[in-house]
């Protein structure tokens, strides 16, 4: 198996067409198709299949795509590393918008210092997109709240975050002090995320354990657009701290909910150890350095670093 017929199957099954990615690669269509063939031979099993608008990957050929991806990936680093004689190559780190807000800068910024050859990219999306993209090897790590175990993933606890009532300081109805209960907020009108985001099915799961129903005023899937609501007046919401990151408004009130079942855990979740690259590996182990540093100087609000 040659990595020149990993290319080309890779562009083919990306493109799902022969003439399209024989033009994109530069040789002619037949040369390709005969390399596909070979490789199909090899592996005793159909690649690709044809269909009357193109070409489409069979299921052994989605499975056999996303390794040789990685593959090429790591070869690609693999070049760039012994071209610059130092750790090089390309890192996908994914993050929930909250967590970007305290973590993301402070990690590019080691990672520039530390390993200025290595290609960063940072991936902001929900934890269950996050999780989706690691499954596909479209990241290499990221910042998860849950994580399957059944998953050939190398998963580390990092912190505990804490989660607060945010809400405007004039909100009628709105509980003074250092700490609020569910039940003493249970009528206040919330702006929470859909149910299927994890935050949602921690709050909904915490309330249900005190037989609470809680007054879901909106949803909003979107971090920024969710602060500007609750700082319009259209509710309070529950977050952690690091929701607040960005904002520096001193016109919301912060109150930590006292129920240890609000809480939600952050996991540093890569590909196993034996898929991840040197960079990778790299990228990881600043990321954790970073966290540590952040909670440990105060600058991840609400957040408490895991005994291990």
């Amino acid at each position: 198996m040659e990595l020149r017929q990993l290319r080309y199957f890779v562009r083919v099954a990306e493109l799902g067409s022969m003439g399209r990615a024989a033009l994109d690669l530069g040789v002619v269509t037949s040369a390709l198709s005969q390399q596909i063939s070979r490789l199909e031979s090899e592996l005793s099993t159909r690649l690709l299949q044809r269909t009357s608008s193109g070409v489409v990957p069979t299921d052994a050929g989605l499975a056999f795509l996303h390794q040789a991806q990685l593959t090429l990936r790591h070869a690609d680093d693999a070049v760039r590393a012994a071209q610059l004689a130092r750790l090089s190559g390309h890192v996908a780190v994914g993050m929930a918008p909250s967590t970007t807000a305290v973590l993301g800068l402070p990690f590019m910024s080691a990672m520039r210092e530390q390993y200025p050859d290595i290609r960063l990219h940072i991936v902001e999306s929900l934890s269950g997109n996050l999780s989706a993209m690691i499954n596909a090897r479209q990241l290499d790590l990221a910042i998860l709240f849950q994580a399957d175990r059944g998953r050939r993933w190398s998963v580390t606890p990092l912190l505990e975050e804490r989660l607060f009532l945010i809400a405007p300081r004039s909100m009628k109805g709105l509980p003074r002090g250092k700490q609020v209960r569910l039940a003493q907020i249970a009528a206040l009108p919330l702006v929470l995320p859909s149910g299927s985001h994890g935050l949602r099915a921690l709050l909904n799961g915490a309330a249900a354990q005190g037989r609470l129903a809680l007054n879901v005023a909106a949803e909003i899937d979107g971090l920024a657009m969710l602060m500007d609501a609750v700082r319009a007046g259209y509710g309070a919401t529950i977050q952690p701290g690091a929701a607040v990151a960005r904002l520096r408004d001193a016109s919301l009130a912060m109150i930590e909910i006292a129920e240890k079942e609000a809480r939600r855990p952050n996991l540093l979740v890569s590909l196993s150890d034996d898929e991840l690259s040197p960079a990778g590996l790299a990228a990881r182990n600043v990321l954790g350095q970073v966290t540590r540093a952040l909670v440990e100087a105060g600058s991840w609000p609400g957040a408490t670093l895991h005994e291990s």
